[in-house]
């Protein structure tokens, strides 16, 4: 079975969809550290919000860093670290170096 061959415009409102469901999923799932998905998974809400800023770039519209973060976690990026983010673990941040000297 092969991917449905959806139309372009069909494709970025169905991209666009799943995008604002995953913000939506992080944002509610604040327990979650940033930490936690670079070492599972390689990528981290800043990733995301940097991933969407150099989309806006790609298409000449200005979006500083701060603004792209703001959309990504729901509220200033200070504000949400303030709030969840939690000091990572000896065994977190190890995880992490070793996954930053294989990159």
């Amino acid at each position: 079975m092969s991917a449905p061959d959806f139309d372009t415009a069909t494709r970025t409102e169905l991209e666009a969809a799943a995008f604002r469901r995953l913000v939506e999923h992080l944002r509610e799932r604040t327990d979650v550290q940033n930490i936690d998905l670079m070492n599972l998974a390689g990528f981290c809400r800043n990733c995301l919000s940097r991933w969407y800023r150099e989309a806006a770039e790609e298409k000449g519209l200005g979006l500083p860093d701060p603004d792209a973060r703001e959309i990504v976690y729901g509220m200033p990026y200070k504000e949400w670290q303030a709030k969840y983010q939690a000091q990572g673990t000896a065994d977190q941040n190890a995880a992490r170096a070793k996954m930053e000297t294989h990159h």
